[in-house]
């Protein structure tokens, strides 16, 4: 059976326990899950109400994608597990890579939550931006490595080229909401 469809304490149970898997890939996949499902919470609990009416498309739009992107970064959590007990050194390294590039699109959707997000749910979007930036970050360690193994230089160069760019943009994304969110809160 997957984690997908499991208890999240078994999950959380089987990664404390001494197993070969599911390790720091899955977890990162489950952190980027946890953000975009925050994402789609606050989007819920703006959805319906007159004074966001406005943004109402748009947010149904950002609440199709992030659904979507919580599906995906769910397989992930059940791949990543697969490919490392498979033993095939690429598989490992495409999935973490992909959930790396997949935390890029969800935090893309916070930005805009600040001005069009329930007021009330606006620590709740950093939240999700750090979750989002922490799962890329553990992902990226997990590229990391199994590029290391695979040892074929023109793509450990092509990826890291890609991922430290995306690294570039993701903490911008971050830092920018966390800040904007951070002067709404305080005042």
């Amino acid at each position: 059976m997957k984690y997908k469809d499991r208890a999240l304490k078994e999950y959380l149970d089987d990664l404390a326990a001494r197993l070969p898997a599911p390790g720091g890939g899955s977890a990162a996949a489950m952190s980027a899950a946890m953000g975009v499902s925050l994402v789609s919470m606050v989007i819920n609990f703006t959805l319906g109400k007159p004074k966001y009416a406005r943004y109402e498309k748009e947010l149904q739009q950002s609440l199709a994608q992030s659904e979507q992107l919580r599906e995906e970064f769910m397989r992930l959590v059940d791949l990543d597990v697969t490919a490392y007990k498979s033993k095939n050194l690429r598989n490992s390294l495409d999935v973490p890579f992909m959930v790396c590039r997949l935390c890029l699109e969800g935090i893309k959707l916070c930005p805009a939550l600040i001005r069009k997000g329930n007021r009330n749910l606006l620590s709740d979007v950093a939240v999700a931006a750090i979750f989002l930036e922490s799962a890329f970050a553990s992902a990226f360690a997990n590229v990391e490595i199994n590029l290391k193994m695979l040892q074929d230089k023109k793509l450990t160069r092509a990826v890291r080229n890609e991922l430290e760019k995306k690294s570039v943009q993701i903490k911008r994304l971050r830092k920018t909401t966390e800040e904007k969110v951070g002067e709404i809160i305080r005042g």
